[in-house]
């Protein structure tokens, strides 16, 4: 539990820190990184509290 947390906080920064560069130089890549980061890691946090209440259900 604590692994996955450090690992979806350090996903968030590494997003941020994307946008971050996009603001700073203007490159499309960067925007483009940090929203596909940004989505896979909201893909895996919403999985992985579907996880935790479907435990809780059954």
């Amino acid at each position: 539990m604590l692994i996955f947390r450090w690992a979806m906080m350090f996903l968030l920064l590494v997003a941020g820190v994307c946008f971050v560069f996009y603001a700073g130089t203007g490159q499309a890549r960067f925007k483009r990184y940090g929203l596909v980061t940004l989505k896979w890691t909201l893909i895996a946090a919403f999985g992985f509290f579907a996880v935790l209440i479907l435990e809780r259900l059954a």
